[in-house]
């Protein structure tokens, strides 16, 4: 399979065991992970070639992060060295009507921080064939914003595919600005990826009949929303994922890809979250993946949501599944039960 590249932020995720509040914690399990980072270890799970850029400190935190990437087969030969610290998020996990919480230390990042220069850009593409970043990224510092660009202008000379997963993030950056800088890196986008309530967030194009805090989700408002963005970004498909929450526990999980001017729905999973952490980041590693080994487009967004309906039953940021797990669950073997 043809090689993929991911560039963002990873992080030090430090959680409470099981469902304790952050008051009452007085453990945390640290986990590595981030957006481009789970894509990156889903693909390398399905055996393709993958390779994950971004810059971490010279100390051993920052080789940790390393050391997880490395575990799950990733390359880590194009990660730059230097700056001062590695971000940190803090995750409460919810339960029924509480919600999960994240609380970010990221400011000063050494990919926050990093430079133009510190990315060979025409090197890392070398052999590539597909580039896959989030809103995350731009959104932590205008430096990191640049670094967006500069890699999206290199990936479309040297001809590659370019997907991006809106990923709107509040804590990070105002609407107005996510859409004026997501707005002008659009251009180099050919497969768009967000969820339910992205579009609305970063563009201001909300789907007509749902109410996405009431898991009401109104098929043909999403074909609207997925029309619009490829009209007026010149997308070649739109991907969106489709949640019902009726708890913090028990989602509906599906999505919709929009290609070709026709939309197609897939299979809704009833789901009973163990971690919802890197659920979309799944999504997108499914449909990448899938899409590359030219798959239809039906099939890339059964596999999709198929792969990310069984990350949620995993701990942590990664979806730890193989190609055949989630090939069973699309053929419908969704009991759960034993495998011998």
């Amino acid at each position: 399979m043809k090689r993929v590249v991911t560039f963002g932020e990873i992080m030090l995720r430090l959680a409470p065991p099981h469902y304790d509040r952050f008051v009452q914690a007085d453990t945390f399990t640290a986990i590595y992970g981030g957006g481009e980072a789970n894509v990156a270890i889903s693909l390398a799970n399905y055996g393709a070639d993958v390779a994950f850029v971004t810059k971490v400190p010279a100390h051993e935190i920052g080789q940790c992060a390393v050391n997880t990437l490395r575990r799950y087969g990733v390359d880590t030969s194009k990660i730059v060295r230097g700056g001062s610290r590695l971000g940190i998020y803090y995750c409460e996990k919810g339960a029924s009507q509480r919600a999960s919480k994240v609380i970010y230390d990221r400011a000063g990042s050494a990919i926050a921080e990093a430079e133009r220069s510190d990315f060979d850009w025409d090197a890392i593409f070398d052999g590539a064939a597909w580039f896959h970043f989030t809103g995350i990224t731009p959104a932590i510092s205008d430096k990191a914003a640049a670094l967006c660009r500069d890699a999206l202008v290199a990936a479309k000379a040297h001809g590659l595919t370019v997907s991006v997963d809106l990923n709107y993030r509040k804590k990070l950056w105002s609407r107005e600005k996510a859409g004026q800088v997501m707005g002008e890196l659009m251009q180099y986008v050919d497969v768009c990826i967000a969820n339910e309530a992205d579009a609305s967030d970063v563009f201001g194009i909300s789907a007509e009949n749902s109410d996405v805090d009431q898991g009401k989700l109104d098929h043909e408002g999403y074909v609207s929303v997925a029309r619009q963005l490829a009209e007026r970004f010149g997308f070649s498909k739109v991907a969106i994922t489709l949640r019902s929450s009726h708890s913090a526990n028990d989602n509906d999980w599906a999505g919709m890809l929009y290609s070709g001017g026709r939309a197609y729905f897939s299979a809704s999973y009833p789901i009973h979250i163990v971690d919802r952490v890197g659920g979309g980041d799944s999504f997108a590693g499914g449909l990448i993946y899938a899409l590359l080994d030219g798959r239809s487009d039906r099939y890339a967004l059964e596999f999709a949501v198929a792969a990310s309906c069984l990350k949620h039953t995993i701990e942590g940021d990664y979806n730890l599944v193989s190609e055949a797990e989630v090939r069973a669950l699309m053929e419908g073997d969704g009991s759960g039960r034993v495998q011998r």
